[in-house]
């Protein structure tokens, strides 16, 4: 499976992906520090992907999704976008809805 059918698989069989630097336990920037506290604080499980450790889809996310940074959100498929705005939607209370509705059905 090449890479970019590798992360088109993962965005489409995980309700919510985060692709970011470093682990939820050890982020490796604060951006990504951020999008896993905001996920916490709705209590979303999401499968988190360490791009420090994959240099195939670091190289290529960018190209997948059209964003240029680090971390990247999906939810239900669709690129939310990276820690500015998950903190945006957090903050209006939108992640927390949309976390809930994705993994909830």
């Amino acid at each position: 499976m090449n890479v970019m059918d590798r992360i088109r698989s993962e965005v489409e069989s995980h309700p919510i992906v985060l692709y970011m630097k470093g682990t939820p336990e050890h982020p490796m920037c604060g951006y990504s520090s951020r999008a896993v506290e905001a996920l916490a604080q709705c209590h979303a499980k999401y499968l988190a992907v360490n791009v420090m450790a994959d240099p195939e889809v670091r190289a290529n996310l960018p190209r997948f999704s059209g964003w240029p940074t680090f971390p990247q959100l999906f939810i239900n498929g669709e690129l939310i976008g990276g820690s500015v705005i998950a903190l945006e939607l957090h903050a209006s209370g939108e992640l927390k809805r949309m976390a809930a509705e994705a993994q909830h059905g």
